[in-house]
């Protein structure tokens, strides 16, 4: 199935000494300075935001995942701490095993019982490529392969007819097609090629989780779960904590 709101800078690959890589290009100054200023904005906020960090495990890894993560031809950054895996305290009120995707903190929530939600670092799609609205999951695949639309191969040059399955694919080791009743929205919630660039806003619309992350969601998530992607300024922020806050849990 052909995928139109894909990450923007990494669908462009090339041959490297370590194999199928994404360029970085352009802008990466700016966006890491806005990054430091969110991400400090972020640990003044900590005080007043209930969470604990969620240690990775491999226990949701396959056999197969280990093979293909071994040999990823990325190098592993270290994710800032505000964009590692935490349970977090929730006050919205969407149904546990609900997907909540705040773009304006670059978090995604999988909704658990008893007030609780595990929150996940995001990279999340410009302004201009982003997407919200209601949709459900209505595919799920594992190490999903990737055929580009002709939209994509128009604004990118360089993009071949289609890339398969493993860590050099931008779309990451799992992939979750969201649709609206039977109609695929071609918005996804994917693995990545490049994690270091989680907490960060320069996708083509879609939403990104390091491989070990969406890993661990997919283990969770169950076929048909609603997903609620938030439209911009409604959302969480370092300076507006809407979504999972301990001080203000009837906000």
């Amino acid at each position: 199935m052909r995928n139109r709101l894909e990450p923007r800078r990494d669908f462009a690959l090339k041959k490297t000494s370590r194999g199928l890589m994404g360029p970085l290009w352009g802008k990466e100054r700016i966006m890491s300075a806005r990054r430091v200023v969110i991400l400090l904005a972020g640990l003044m906020l900590g005080g007043c935001m209930q969470s604990t960090l969620e240690p990775a495990s491999e226990a949701t890894l396959k056999p197969r995942d280990k093979q293909m993560l071994a040999n990823a031809p990325y190098a592993k950054p270290t994710i800032p701490e505000p964009y590692r895996r935490h349970i977090v305290s929730y006050h919205r009120k969407e149904a546990p095993g609900s997907i909540v995707i705040d773009p304006d903190a670059r978090y995604l929530y999988l909704v658990q019982n008893e007030g609780k939600a595990i929150r996940y670092g995001v990279t999340v799609g410009e302004d201009a490529l982003s997407w919200s609205g209601v949709a459900k999951v209505g595919r799920m695949e594992e190490w999903p392969t990737w055929t580009p639309t002709a939209d994509i191969k128009k604004r990118m040059e360089g993009i071949p007819d289609f890339v398969g399955p493993g860590p050099h694919n931008p779309m990451g080791a799992r992939a979750l097609y969201l649709f609206q009743g039977s109609k695929d929205t071609l918005f996804r919630v994917h693995g990545t090629n490049q994690p270091e660039y989680i907490g960060q806003a320069i996708s083509s619309g879609c939403i990104r989780l390091t491989n070990e992350d969406v890993i661990d969601l997919y283990s969770r998530v169950k076929m048909g779960a609603p997903v609620v992607v938030l439209r911009a300024k409604e959302g969480d922020s370092p300076t507006n904590p809407r979504v999972a806050s301990a001080s203000h849990p009837n906000l």
